[in-house]
């Protein structure tokens, strides 16, 4: 499973994030924080790190309470 997670674009995942109705609150320096109803404490993301490392996806799919095999079938789906 684990390489379903490597090499994340950065761009894909924020297209995921706003799927799952989060939104960018604000961005401090170098990160992007993402917030929404849906989850109880914010994202963040490096914007200048692409692709994404795989322990951040999985933290924020973690955070998300999604699995990682939802993350890859949307994946799939934007290919």
């Amino acid at each position: 499973m684990s390489n379903k997670l490597k090499n994340v674009s950065l761009r894909l995942f924020r297209q995921y994030l706003t799927s799952k109705g989060l939104k960018c609150i604000r961005t401090n320096g170098g990160h992007e924080i993402w917030a929404g109803a849906s989850v109880a404490r914010p994202i963040v993301l490096q914007s200048h790190v692409d692709p994404i490392p795989e322990f951040i996806v999985r933290n924020s799919l973690r955070t998300l309470q999604v699995s990682a095999e939802d993350f890859y079938q949307y994946k799939i789906s934007q290919n």
